[in-house]
């Protein structure tokens, strides 16, 4: 049996997406048992939208797919990685990333 993550108490485990050629991460998003399994059964990133309640093909709607090349696990076995080949943006505002909002650092003392 290959490993597995541990999940939260919410039955869910956070998982962050990196582009495999690039390392850009793309988004983070949440995954349960069906998504995990169905992630490394198709070769395609699935995960359980938290808003909606119901698990969800990434880019099943827009085309924009994630396919899967390496899952990795967090030493605590809490936090998944997939390394993906995206065929599109991965942020439903047609960003490439999700993570494109700059936050400027507020200078300490």
């Amino acid at each position: 049996m290959s490993a597995q993550p541990r999940f939260g108490s919410d039955g869910l485990v956070p998982a962050v997406v990196q582009d495999a050629d690039t390392g850009a991460v793309l988004m983070l998003a949440h995954m349960n048992d069906e998504a995990w399994h169905r992630t490394l059964r198709t070769g395609q990133a699935w995960f359980w939208s938290r808003s909606r309640g119901e698990l969800w093909e990434k880019g099943a709607t827009s085309g924009n797919r994630m396919a899967v090349i390496e899952v990795r696990l967090d030493c605590d076995d809490d936090s998944v990685l997939l390394r993906v080949h995206p065929s599109g943006p991965a942020c439903h505002t047609g960003e490439p990333s999700c993570f494109f909002t700059v936050v400027e650092l507020e200078p300490g003392d």
